[in-house]
């Protein structure tokens, strides 16, 4: 055996792995990245800590330590004013009626309207595609007064039903646009294997496109509701009558009517916002698989 045979060898240095050396090289960049991130977190969120903090203070220690200090107690009779002079109970019921109706039919009629023209082919296809994308950019302040003479003439005026209809068509033409430019690229062996195995077309519908785009439909169920629950102007115009009226009019009605002070506003715009919040972190997990489902697609 050779001297060179026995000698010590120097260890070898093995190169860091690709993956390693990028996230060494992307390390500043993430912390820059995720900085901004928080940033625009804490921007974002500043009112919402703003309207907790207050809410549950006493006027007197509003007026006294400001709008940024911590309640020493807790003050609910703000709050509790607030749900009694707005019957805000039956507000709720309404805005939750109304959304929930306008969302579940508005991602029925867009499946419907979208399978025609998405997959049924029908003449005029991108013509009809643009129509529904012009009348989903047009305001509500031009389209109130149209709506106003028709529901007058029919006897819906300052009645939910006119409100649910209003918003079912103004939330399915962006359903429309959107699931026909989904449908267009729609897998052609499927529908041609359906129809070999003698499918109709209501058998395509619901047992082929429905289950595979119900993650798109989820997110417009979503939207849908969001949208809706949010809306002011058209409920103020159409629903008069203080039992018919939604959480948003309620709001606003009340700040014109009477000079609240700034602990029971915010109580007000807590209550406001708080069903919002509860039903998209309810449906956030639907919401993150739609996405992320049409990501894959």
């Amino acid at each position: 055996m050779s001297a060179t045979d026995t000698a010590p060898r120097a260890p070898v240095s093995t190169p860091a792995p690709s993956g390693r050396r990028d996230r060494y090289r992307r390390g500043p960049m993430r912390w820059l990245v995720l900085a901004l991130l928080i940033a625009g977190a804490a921007v974002v969120l500043f009112p919402f800590a703003i309207i907790l903090l207050n809410a549950f203070k006493s006027p007197t220690e509003y007026s006294n330590a400001g709008p940024l200090a911590f309640p020493t107690e807790i003050y609910v009779e703000g709050m509790i004013d607030f749900w009694n002079q707005v019957n805000f109970g039956r507000k709720l019921w309404n805005s939750f009626m109304i959304a929930g109706s306008v969302a579940v039919l508005g991602v029925v009629v867009s499946l419907f309207n979208a399978y025609a023209l998405g997959i049924g082919r029908v003449k005029g296809r991108l013509s009809i595609v643009v129509l529904f994308l012009i009348a989903n950019m047009l305001p509500h302040e031009a389209l109130v007064y149209p709506l106003y003479w028709m529901a007058n003439q029919v006897g819906l005026y300052n009645t939910q039903l006119a409100v649910i209809i209003i918003f079912t068509v103004i939330q399915s033409a962006f359903g429309t646009y959107l699931l026909a430019s989904v449908f267009g690229t729609f897998p052609q062996e499927l529908l041609e294997a359906a129809k070999l195995d003698g499918a109709s077309k209501w058998q395509i519908l619901w047992r082929v496109v429905f289950p595979i785009s119900r993650p798109t439909l989820s997110v417009l169920f979503v939207f849908f509701f969001i949208w809706t629950w949010n809306e002011f102007f058209i409920p103020l115009i159409f629903l008069i009558s203080n039992d018919r009226q939604t959480v948003p009019v309620a709001l606003g009605v009340l700040e014109g009517e009477r000079l609240m002070d700034a602990t029971t506003t915010s109580a007000a715009a807590l209550l406001g916002v708080i069903p919002a919040v509860i039903f998209f972190l309810i449906f956030q997990r639907t919401l993150a698989r739609g996405i992320t489902a049409g990501a894959v697609k």
